[in-house]
């Protein structure tokens, strides 16, 4: 065979595959040029239709004695799952698309904060009444756009960025380990709860002078997307992943001796059987597309660099209380630095240096800018670097974004509410 292939060469069998080949191509020129036109008129009227909305920030500011479980931000969140484009009309000639939301954790030269970003301040009142519902000692303000903190985020020559993008280490059936599993569903004193949130706090709160560190947690309701979401192609059966996941145990669990035999039932392990029960709790949970997004910064001022590399490696780290080798877990899906393998070739051929330190700039630089224009799940940084989203429940979002106790985070620079307030006596004469 590999004979007569060669020998195809002096036979002119290539010539006519070219002729071939430029007689065919006019025909599939029109469908190009129609699934290009389509994909541009899409993403324009899109972003046509985000910029018609109005963002807002919130800022949430904590009291002292915050005793209720993450269950109440499980009940927020369940609020926000929600929205979308109604009709077929609204995707395709409005370009209405789901709001998204961001719920970010900042730490300014170690002062702790809380925020919530929402793509549509329409959904002001949900977020702040739900909050107030569950929280009602919080404190809740609206930040102006020429105050949002991520406007100083800006990265220039002197400035040292570390940036990270996450993805689970396993399919999205299989949930994180959850508030649920560190028992703080249960009621217990608060000096023996083990809050998982604080290890990102007590990181947070480590920054000094000259250092910021933000992590961003967007998402958006989670929907088999398909022609009225404006894509061509579907995507993936959550509901489906879960049963195949769950059905994957049980196989495995089956006597090695059983083969065909259908009289044999599964006898799992103890893992085995804490993993179907966590599948099957997580499937009753909403769904939610989400991404975690972390940025470390250390500027340089009057020649004096505050940059640490050590807390490159907190940045990456700083999630690792979320994993299970039986469940799932948190792992870097982009990083703006260079990878071990990138490191050896710059070594070995010293004039990749430059080629590389440009692109790592330039990566530095478009993930700050995502960071500030919370832009992930729709364009100018959609989907940036083929980092797609993974699916989180209310359950697991509320594990990696609620509201510690005082006891359960000591930082000293956590900004909290210095006092209690409560209201006036009905009976006070007027």
């Amino acid at each position: 065979m590999l004979e007569y292939f060669i020998e195809s060469y002096s036979t002119g069998l290539f010539p006519y595959i070219i002729k071939i080949l430029v007689v065919i191509l006019p025909i599939f020129i029109p469908f190009l040029l129609v699934y290009a036109i389509w994909i541009l008129r899409m993403r324009y009227i899109q972003m046509k239709f985000i910029s018609s909305k109005t963002p807002c920030l919130l800022e949430v500011r904590l009291p002292k004695d915050i005793v209720k479980s993450p269950e109440g931000m499980e009940i927020f969140f369940s609020y926000l799952h929600g929205g979308g484009p109604g009709s077929w009309g609204a995707a395709f000639v409005e370009g209405e698309v789901r709001p998204w939301y961001s719920c970010e954790i900042v730490s300014i030269e170690g002062e702790v904060r809380f925020f919530i970003w929402m793509s549509d301040k329409k959904n002001r009142m949900v977020i702040e009444n739900q909050l107030y519902a569950q929280y009602p000692n919080v404190e809740i303000y609206e930040v102006k756009p020429e105050d949002d903190y991520a406007r100083s985020l800006n990265f220039s020559d002197v400035s040292n960025v570390h940036g990270v993008q996450y993805k689970l280490a396993k399919a999205d059936p299989y949930p994180i380990k959850t508030y649920l599993d560190y028992g703080l569903s249960d009621d217990q004193k608060e000096e023996y709860k083990i809050d998982p949130i604080t290890n990102v706090i007590e990181f947070l709160g480590s920054m000094k002078t000259g250092e910021s560190a933000c992590v961003q947690i967007m998402f958006r309701k989670h929907g088999k997307e398909g022609w009225k979401e404006g894509v061509w192609k579907s995507d993936k059966d959550l509901k489906k992943e879960v049963e195949d996941a769950i059905e994957d145990v049980r196989k495995k669990a089956l006597p090695k001796d059983a083969g065909k035999d259908t009289m044999k039932f599964p006898n799992p392990t103890k893992g085995q059987t804490e993993v179907i029960t966590a599948l099957e709790r997580s499937a009753t949970k909403l769904p939610f597309d989400t991404m975690v997004r972390c940025i470390y910064m250390g500027k340089k001022i009057n020649d004096k660099d505050y940059w640490n590399p050590a807390h490159i490696g907190g940045l990456t780290n700083c999630f690792k209380q979320y994993g299970s080798e039986n469940l799932n877990g948190f792992k870097p899906q982009f990083s703006t630095g260079l990878n071990d393998k990138q490191k050896d070739i710059q070594l070995v051929f010293p004039f990749m240096k430059k080629v590389y330190a440009d692109r790592v700039s330039m990566f530095k630089r478009n993930i700050v800018r995502a960071y500030k224009l919370r832009s992930f799940f729709e364009w100018p940084y959609k989907y940036y670097r083929k980092c797609k989203p993974f699916v989180l429940t209310t359950e697991e979002l509320a594990t990696i974004f609620h509201f510690p106790s005082a006891i359960a985070t000591q930082t000293p620079t956590f900004r909290r509410v210095p006092s209690k307030k409560g209201e006036a006596p009905s009976n006070i004469p007027i």
